[in-house]
């Protein structure tokens, strides 16, 4: 049996933002030593409306290999990182469907205990960034899980992006992709979920 810290990136993306946020930080949880699952949530909208955004049917078509997630990504991990666009403020209704679907789990206690954090993606500067994860944060209250924002842990990157509840993008309606200073803060939002999974591990087997 690993004795690596088990993390879950969990992801819904519609045209790309969030989706390039989640490989990175599942890229960065690996550096720091942990096994890694990157998921997408199930997509809810009709294939019509897919096919009339441009970019929304290119991206599905690009990601069409990720594996859909289920009740048992969640229960596996020790880390859980959750990714979502901005919806009015809110996280959007795909990511919200597969929390919804966790009441089985929640019922038997295996939720809780696990380390959560978020990030998100709008496209426009303050469009709901620190409401969408703050509304994402209040399912895992429910859970029982711990929730480990980055604060401002490390100042060189969080003074930075400004941003202690989670990892935020900006994509200007799609005219700009996660770049330095978002990789920065999601690789430091990965090192300190796995590190503060690893010490209550530690802490637990003591």
């Amino acid at each position: 049996m690993s004795d690596a810290v088990k993390v879950a990136v969990i992801y819904y993306s519609s045209t790309g933002s969030v989706h390039t946020m989640a490989a990175r930080a599942a890229q960065a949880a690996e550096k720091a030593g942990a096994e890694v699952r990157l998921v997408k949530v199930a997509e809810l909208a009709p294939a019509e409306a897919i096919a009339s955004n441009e970019a929304w049917a290119a991206h599905a078509a690009a990601t069409a290999d990720i594996p859909v997630a289920t009740a048992d990504d969640i229960d596996w991990a020790d880390v859980v990182l959750f990714g979502t666009p901005t919806r009015f403020g809110n996280l959007a209704a795909q990511l919200k469907q597969y929390l919804d679907s966790l009441g089985g789990l929640w019922a038997q206690g295996k939720l809780a205990n696990k380390v959560y954090a978020g990030f998100v993606s709008t496209g426009t500067k303050r469009g709901g960034q620190e409401t969408t994860l703050l509304a994402l944060y209040n399912s895992v209250y429910h859970f029982g899980g711990i929730i480990v924002p980055p604060g401002y842990t490390d100042p060189a990157v969080k003074f930075n992006d400004g941003n202690p509840y989670g990892v935020s993008h900006v994509s200007f309606n799609g005219a700009a992709a996660p770049a330095d200073e978002e990789f920065a803060a999601l690789d430091h939002l990965a090192q300190r979920t796995v590190a503060v999974a690893g010490q209550l591990r530690r802490g637990a087997a003591a």
